[in-house]
């Protein structure tokens, strides 16, 4: 490790329903305020439920480049301009530090509410009537084009589509360019739009809580959706340091695995979420016993948090496990899908800079193997660590773990 090309977190960017910016969420987070809400935008008729963590001033006045931006693309963009504006970066003129930086985003729906109204529209006027811009934010590539060419990132760009540990894995790619010496800094993280298809198909899987989600709850029944984004400014330690940037954390590494035990259940072992957890901390030089919190990936469903709680337990043991603090921040604000990884990193990193770990909402009592874990709940707990783990797992069985350590 003490060879290996350090990286600072030098600022970081959230929005979603719980708040428009880190300030205002982390507010929000400590007094155990909920996200969740009435769903309106666009009509749930036939879904399951009708709730979500929607953010309901999220689409603002559309302006120069990001007049035709999608939902997707305006959250990433909007995180990212506060990461970078912590960061100390400004807008790039000439040789800008911010111009030689690279981009990489993830995101499951990108563009699709605005298909989807495209398509509607369309079928109700004609399509020969419906401008081509309405599908052209598709692609799972365009949050990061839009967040690059707003910043006037020059360098890599990488879009990740790996269900919900995409944005996860765009910061550890992220963090790889620059130890390849690609880029002396990226921004990374994601996000995603709530949007029909995928609040409709959750519901087919039967997989949504008509309350809000409960994770890790013994009377959990089911994930609730949300939608926002969360992004960092990743760079080289020396970069930021000859440029007089303060990091509010240091990005260790990651680890990544795929179980591929079934397309939408998770190994009932954990044997992909294990093995990511693993990797992450051999690769960080962090043993296990230094681990201080864990913001889990704790969705609420039946299937996932026991496998997620089984695979806590192979990797930290009962004792171990039993002295950190566990957090779901999709108990507040939902599953973001693609960008629930990047949301949950910074919001890790907060935990760390703050040393304190927000609530996990509606949890009351674990059951069965879940008991071993010692759920932040009802209120938020003082921390006193150095090293933290945010835990991403997705679909397909994409996995993804990421390691921050607290600057001091």
């Amino acid at each position: 490790m003490s060879e290996r090309l350090r990286i600072a977190v030098t600022g970081v960017g959230i929005v979603c329903a719980l708040g428009r910016d880190q300030d205002e969420f982390w507010a929000h987070a400590l007094e155990g305020r909920s996200g969740f809400a009435t769903l309106d935008l666009f009509d749930p008729s036939g879904c399951k439920t009708d709730l979500a963590a929607q953010l309901h001033d999220g689409a603002r006045a559309r302006r120069g480049k990001a007049r035709r931006a999608s939902r997707t693309d305006l959250f990433c963009m909007t995180a990212a301009g506060e990461a970078v504006a912590q960061a100390g970066l400004t807008p790039p003129a000439g040789d800008s530090a911010l111009a030689r930086f690279g981009v990489s985003m993830g995101s499951s729906t990108a563009g699709m509410l605005e298909a989807e109204r495209w398509c509607r529209e369309g079928l109700a006027r004609g399509f020969e009537r419906r401008p081509l811009s309405g599908v052209l934010r598709l692609p799972s590539s365009v949050p990061a084009d839009a967040v690059a060419d707003m910043l006037g990132a020059a360098g890599p760009r990488l879009s990740n589509m790996t269900a919900c540990a995409s944005s996860a894995l765009s910061i550890a790619h992220a963090a790889d360019l620059i130890r390849s010496g690609e880029a002396p800094g990226m921004v990374a993280g994601g996000g995603d739009a709530l949007c029909l298809m995928t609040y409709a198909g959750f519901g087919a899987l039967r997989l949504l809580d008509r309350r809000a989600c409960r994770p890790f709850d013994a009377a959990r029944q089911g994930l609730s959706l949300g939608e926002g984004a969360g992004v960092m400014v990743l760079e080289r330690w020396d970069h930021a340091a000859a440029r007089g940037a303060k990091p509010v954390a240091e990005f260790l590494d990651y680890g990544a695995s795929c179980d591929a035990h079934h397309m939408t259940a998770p190994h009932p072992d954990g044997r992909g979420a294990a093995a990511a957890m693993a990797e992450a901390l051999a690769r960080s030089g962090v043993s296990a016993d230094r681990i201080g919190h864990v913001n889990a990936h704790g969705t609420g469903t039946a299937l996932n948090d026991v496998s997620e709680a089984r695979a806590l337990l192979e990797m930290f043991g009962a004792e171990g496990l039993g002295r950190i603090p566990i957090t779901s921040t999709k108990s507040m604000v939902g599953h973001l899908l693609g960008g629930s990884g990047g949301l949950e990193a910074v919001v890790l990193v907060l935990s760390l800079v703050h040393q304190t770990a927000p609530p996990t909402l509606g949890w009351e009592s674990c059951d069965g193997e879940m008991t071993a874990l010692d759920v932040v709940a009802h209120e938020p707990r003082p921390l006193a660590c150095d090293y933290g783990m945010s835990n991403s797992f997705g679909f397909g069985g994409a996995n993804c773990s990421l390691v921050f350590a607290r600057v001091p």
